[in-house]
């Protein structure tokens, strides 16, 4: 019993502490964040903070790390990602991830381009669509798949930039229907422009 309390309340001091380091991130580089500014901002005690993590840096690493774990269980759900019946469930799973860590995301889509974690979640879809690539066609993926790949990845990038810049007014499942007809569907987006999303 002692031991879930103990596991609570550690819970909650990190929880309060990514809430003070998305809030300074919002207005400053990590590299001008100290423990004091941010253990103030919480009230909490340095000493509490040093508990957990050796500066800023290794905090934000360790936040950075964890998600990135999350996010490869996600692709570890999908057997492939050029399979065409995956694309959809698989962006409904990746935009929710980005829903229920949302002050993150905002830091490393908005403010971060050279983040850690957003270099590290390219690398993972890259690795595994053209792992996918071979397995399926036993041939590694031509020059035209690669600028397919670029185009897809960077637009995502944009697309999920703007809906955290715009203040998300669509739901995971509906901006996950937006890219599948993007990706899959090409011009045919212009098609449905006047209907809502739905």
């Amino acid at each position: 019993m002692e031991k879930i309390h103990v596991d609570r309340r550690v819970r909650k001091t990190k929880s309060q502490l990514q809430s003070g380091l998305i809030q300074l991130m919002q207005e400053k580089s990590i590299q001008k964040i100290t423990v004091s500014e941010l253990s103030n901002l919480v009230d909490i005690n340095r000493g509490t903070f040093y508990l957990h993590y050796k500066d800023a840096f290794d905090m934000l690493d360790q936040i950075e790390n964890k998600l990135a774990e999350d996010f490869l269980e996600i692709l570890n759900h999908y057997p492939s990602l050029i399979v065409k019946s995956n694309v959809l469930p698989f962006l409904i799973e990746v935009f929710s991830f980005i829903e229920e860590n949302e002050g993150m995301m905002r830091v490393i889509f908005c403010k971060n381009d050279d983040s850690f974690l957003l270099n590290q979640l390219k690398s993972s879809v890259k690795k595994r669509f053209f792992d996918d690539w071979q397995k399926k066609y036993l041939t590694q993926a031509s020059k035209k798949i690669e600028y397919f790949f670029s185009y897809f990845i960077s637009g995502c990038i944009s697309l999920i930039t703007h809906w955290l810049e715009t203040g998300m007014n669509e739901s995971p499942e509906q901006i996950a229907k937006l890219t599948e007809i993007m990706i899959l569907k090409g011009n045919d987006f212009f098609v449905m422009i006047d209907h809502p999303l739905s």
